[in-house]
């Protein structure tokens, strides 16, 4: 008999990691198109911690429950859906919902766990996929043998956008905060990790490419990045942005953009309606899958922390000494 009531993990006001706390709500029930999962894990993001701090709301519609990735076993499904049924595994971007015991998730949203996976760490797979796909290789169109610089290169996104530009025939340039976690960046694929404390990545980016700049620069800093990105760059170079977590503001030298024929862009994900996000799911399952199934690109899972330590999950995030994702476990 499937329970009614579900523990889950809510922010109950905004504040540090310690507002986070265990409750109960009763069971979500699929409406058209939906699936429920029995969460096995739920992916840690850095919108979960803005959400929790009150600075990234969910979008109307949204559970207010945290938790934009999940893997488990479907249990129950919605009018509409035919491709998934109950017994099935699968993970999951979400809206919301994801830290519970169970979440609904569009099944258009849903991908199967790819071979060679365990069920709980295919839930580090979702988000990261799903953005650095549309961001590097459908917004900024990354090209094998072209030149790529991730900023945060051992961040969730980083790993993902390291293994991912290296597997599909990039040049990767990654930075990172420290000679350990650089070293982390060369064993995913990186061909040069630069310490950005101690190093000029503009300059590093100039001589890794013998004086013509990188082609594609993932960036989740913003601020003052921004114009030195615009150095680095090659002619009919792109600058994506995802994340600001460096300042929304910069001043830039426009004439730069012009010469060099720049395109500078961005984009979130969270509020994207489902066509768009299925088609990435689509383009995900048929590109991105067989990399893992191969082996060429694997999940890396940092820590593991049960939904009764959310608190002590958040704050590793927010230290910044994890290497790729973390995950909470029901």
């Amino acid at each position: 008999m499937t329970a009614t009531i579900m523990d889950v993990v809510e922010i109950p006001a905004p504040g540090g990691p310690e507002v986070l706390r265990l409750a109960q709500r009763p069971l979500p029930v699929p409406g058209e198109g939906e699936v429920r999962i029995r969460v096995a894990a739920a992916g840690l993001n850095r919108p979960d911690v803005l959400q929790r701090k009150g600075a990234y709301p969910p979008p109307r519609g949204a559970s207010d429950i945290p938790g934009l990735e999940v893997s488990g076993t479907i249990d129950a499904v919605g009018p509409g859906v035919t491709r998934w049924k109950e017994g099935d595994q699968a993970c999951a971007l979400v809206t919301g919902g994801g830290y519970a015991q169970w979440c609904l998730a569009p099944a258009a949203q849903c991908l199967p766990v790819p071979a060679g996976v365990s069920l709980a760490d295919a839930a580090s797979l979702p988000e990261t996929f799903f953005t650095v796909w549309s961001n590097v290789f459908q917004r900024a169109g990354l090209r094998p043998g072209e030149s790529f610089l991730v900023q945060g290169g051992t961040s969730g996104i980083g790993v993902t956008a390291i293994q991912l530009a290296r597997a599909l025939g990039a040049r990767v340039l990654a930075t990172a905060g420290s000679a350990e976690k650089c070293a982390a960046c060369v064993r995913l694929g990186a061909h040069r990790a630069i310490d950005y404390r101690n190093e000029d990545f503009v300059a590093v980016a100039k001589e890794e490419t013998s004086g013509r700049g990188v082609d594609v620069v993932l960036d989740m800093v913003g601020g003052e990045y921004l114009q030195r990105e615009i150095t680095a760059c090659a002619e009919d170079g792109r600058i994506v942005f995802i994340n600001t977590m460096g300042g929304a503001k910069s001043t830039i030298n426009v004439v730069d953009v012009m010469v060099k024929r720049l395109v500078i862009t961005g984009s979130t994900l969270r509020a994207r309606p489902v066509a768009v996000k299925a088609a990435i799911a689509r383009e995900l399952e048929e590109r991105a899958w067989p990399l893992i199934e191969a082996g060429s690109v694997r999940p890396v899972v940092h820590a593991r922390f049960p939904f009764a330590q959310a608190a002590q999950a958040h704050a590793l995030m927010e230290s910044s000494a994890h290497v790729g994702k973390i995950l909470l476990l029901p």
